[in-house]
């Protein structure tokens, strides 16, 4: 019997190639990923030796290594800074209105577009649904601007008003979001029609035969095509859910909306570029990274409890 075992192991063995004649069979390959992962290790993981700074008294002069050893220190201190329940707030909920809302849009557009049957007109949809995608933020924030002047503004022309909405505290979150909306969700929407593309025709006219409406054919053959690719864009943007967009938010802050708009984006630049506390801002910055990556292992387990092929780790 253990003979057989080993004659039946012998041909997987055999299968097995060395690792250099793998490298030297497929080294086209491998060339292409060089730049990829040189530039991820140079940009990434080589500046990941700063982090130290965060538990460090940092002075340039004395460098990572000679500065003064602090701890939690700053950690504790941005705990305790005044405005620190006011930003995690704002953070929050700014982040998660945005996903909340920018998650369904694009996928309702997609469905949307994957019935339109007339192939100019949807190709023209998709175009100007993308097009907000390649505008700076910069540019974006100041067509919000005009967009929402209190003289001139185009609202307000509608409304016969002159509300200055960027000094309303209470109208700051509907403005982010609303724009990231228009900016993203054609981009969104790719994903989404490159895999309904690949739904096989033949169950929509299976579908229409048993006399299911156009709904149900969307219900019961769009959506669970689109299942695993919902789950996978919901697990990466819960990776990033406490990184709120910091350009948008600094080019639309003004003092009389930061009750709503005080981020801590925001706030790790003012520390750490305007006001030169380097360790401080670091400390801030890696806590918000720490709270991504919990954030992203959670979600990830969670959609792994869902559908086995969803889940990274």
């Amino acid at each position: 019997m253990s003979k057989n075992k080993s004659a039946a192991a012998r041909p997987a063995m055999a299968v097995q190639r060395p690792l250099k004649k793998r490298l030297l069979d497929n080294w086209q390959l491998y060339a292409m990923l060089a730049i990829p992962i040189l530039l991820t290790v140079v940009y990434k993981y080589i500046p990941m030796y700063g982090i130290q700074i965060a538990f460090r008294d940092y002075k340039a002069s004395r460098g990572f290594t000679g500065s003064e050893w602090v701890g939690f220190e700053w950690f504790q201190r941005f705990f305790s800074a005044p405005a620190f329940g006011r930003m995690m707030k704002n953070t929050i909920l700014l982040s998660l209105f945005s996903l909340l809302w920018s998650f369904p849009i694009p996928i309702i557009l997609a469905l949307m577009l994957n019935q339109v049957r007339f192939q100019r007109f949807k190709r023209i949809t998709q175009t100007v649904l993308y097009a907000p995608h390649f505008i700076s933020i910069m540019v974006v924030c100041g067509m919000i601007k005009i967009f929402l002047s209190p003289s001139g503004g185009l609202l307000n022309l509608i409304a016969g008003t002159s509300i200055d909405f960027l000094t309303e505290s209470s109208a700051f979150r509907t403005i982010y979001i609303a724009s990231g909306i228009w900016q993203d969700a054609g981009w969104g929407i790719i994903v989404y029609m490159a895999t309904l593309s690949n739904v096989d025709t033949s169950l929509y006219e299976a579908a229409k035969v048993d006399g299911a409406s156009l709904f149900q054919r969307i219900l019961n053959i769009d959506v669970p095509a689109l299942k695993s690719v919902m789950v996978l864009n919901l697990i990466m943007s819960a990776g990033g859910l406490m990184n709120v967009g910091f350009e948008k938010v600094w080019l639309l802050q003004t003092n009389l909306n930061k009750a709503t708009s005080d981020v801590i984006a925001v706030y790790v630049y003012q520390q750490g570029i305007e006001n030169a506390k380097y360790s401080y801002s670091t400390a801030v910055g890696l806590f918000n990274t720490v709270i991504n990556i919990i954030l992203l292992i959670v979600v990830n387990k969670v959609a792994g409890r869902i559908s086995e092929d969803t889940s990274f780790i």
